[in-house]
């Protein structure tokens, strides 16, 4: 099993999209790449803590590819919005690859730059591709929240 972590907006639908993946074992949402110790969802909302809302995936290379996830996680949100992402404005919602290893670093740099020459933008990407930093778990109730919340 391997780790992948992406922040693409509200983590919400972004742990719903890979939690529908053949092979993801497990999607938590959570906090990373900032500098408060535990935050909680209220200091990461005051846009104070540096964090991103994230998923961390756990997944089977064996059945899916990181690079399988990366054209997922690019999909999913625009990637050419800085600290945005729909009606959620804030760095909490910018789009981000955590890196896990090098080859995960190599990867998403490598398709990040074939996405942007590739012309389906007519911005360019700003995602973050930065190594993986402390993970903190999100509340209880916002894991799995679609599922919790269905009308």
């Amino acid at each position: 099993m391997e780790k992948a972590t992406f922040g693409a907006g509200c983590f919400w639908g972004v742990e719903a999209r890979f939690r529908k993946i053949k092979g993801v074992i497990e999607a938590v949402v959570g906090y990373s790449g900032g500098k408060t110790k535990n935050p909680t969802y209220k200091d990461v909302c005051t846009d104070k803590t540096g964090h991103a809302e994230v998923v961390q995936v756990t997944y089977d290379p064996s059945i899916v590819s990181y690079e399988e996830l990366l054209e997922v996680f690019w999909n999913i949100h625009n990637p050419t919005t800085l600290n945005r992402q729909g009606w959620d404005i804030g760095t909490q919602y910018r789009s981000v690859v955590f890196y896990h290893s090098e080859e995960q670093k190599e990867r998403a740099l490598k398709l990040k730059e074939k996405l942007d020459k590739s012309g389906r933008y007519k911005k360019p990407i700003v995602t973050e591709i930065t190594p993986a930093s402390e993970f903190y778990k999100a509340e209880e109730y916002h894991q799995r929240y679609y599922e919790k919340n269905k009308k």
